[in-house]
């Protein structure tokens, strides 16, 4: 319940105060107390709770103004006056593709668009911008919260509970402990497509070192015996679909020194090329390590 879906919500509703508006006192004002006029009346009558007086709101608020004024800018300007400079300008996407408002496993998504086509809307920038899009996932799946996971490890089962203690599985935010899964190249291949990636990096290969087989999911069957090589759209099918998994050869040696993409072992090699295969983007990148420094290029 530390979502930032209230938030959202006011903005369709034409309520939402932006930052701009702390830089005229009246305007910011007049839009507080519209906001307030129907939280205030949601606290008293749904939660019996006592209003917030719109003028201390205004009065803290207007004290922070001096310190966030140098911070406020036209942001769509900023960007495209360093494209045109011909720049290097780097996006970094938050939540992921299948939390993505329409896209994602709906209702248990986020609530806004964080696939690549999220940039255009929330950076102000075209899509013909865009000419390198990378997609960041691990080397096994993971989840916080509810909603489907097909290769899911549920707590008590030793791969999953390995999974979360090596990878320090825990949400940022809430401390949650995430859940754990095999890797799922079902997604992957439909995220792909979402975000015309063109490329990935593939995330703490490390944490699967101690084991000596791998599973990774290469299709779905459901209900009714129908093989799925795609994400079923419809959410009934997709919380009754079984996994299918090809099974590959572990490594079982610590790769955290590991400087190049030759001196990891065959089988982890294998796995990156595995998934590349499989999705038809190339991995160009492999972190085998938390550090900075402990991410390889992949040369292939």
């Amino acid at each position: 319940k530390r979502g930032i879906g209230p938030t959202y919500a006011d903005k369709a509703l034409r309520v939402g105060i932006r930052v701009q508006d702390l830089l005229d006192p009246g305007i910011f004002r007049d839009k507080l107390d519209l906001a307030l006029r129907e939280k205030n009346g949601t606290l008293a009558k749904v939660y019996n709770r006592l209003p917030i007086d719109a003028g201390l709101v205004w009065e803290r608020y207007m004290a922070m103004v001096p310190q966030l004024e140098p911070y406020i800018d036209d942001t769509v300007h900023l960007v495209h006056e360093a494209l045109d400079r011909g720049e290097n300008v780097l996006f970094e996407g938050a939540q992921a593709t299948f939390l993505d408002l329409d896209y994602g496993t709906y209702p248990y998504v986020t609530s806004s668009n964080p696939v690549a086509g999220g940039v255009c809307t929330g950076a102000g920038v075209g899509p013909r911008a865009l000419d390198r899009i990378v997609g960041v996932a691990k080397a096994y799946a993971t989840r916080v919260g509810s909603g489907p996971f097909p290769t899911e490890l549920f707590e008590g089962d030793q791969v999953g509970d390995l999974l979360v203690e090596r990878g320090q599985e825990f949400g940022t935010n809430t401390g949650r402990r995430r859940r754990p899964g095999w890797l799922d190249v079902v997604m992957l291949r439909q995220a792909a497509r979402l975000n015309t990636l063109t490329e990935f990096a593939i995330a703490k290969l490390d944490v699967l070192t101690p084991l000596a087989e791998l599973k990774v999911c290469v299709g779905y069957v459901g209900e009714d015996g129908t093989l799925y090589d795609h994400v079923p759209y419809h959410q009934t099918v997709m919380h009754h679909i079984t996994p299918v998994y090809e099974t590959l050869p572990g490594w079982q040696t610590e790769i955290a020194e590991a400087q190049s993409f030759d001196a990891l072992p065959k089988e982890a090699q294998q796995y990156i090329r595995f998934i590349a295969e499989q999705t038809g983007v190339p991995v160009r990148m492999v972190s085998v390590g938390p550090a900075r420094h402990q991410c390889v290029e992949v040369t292939d």
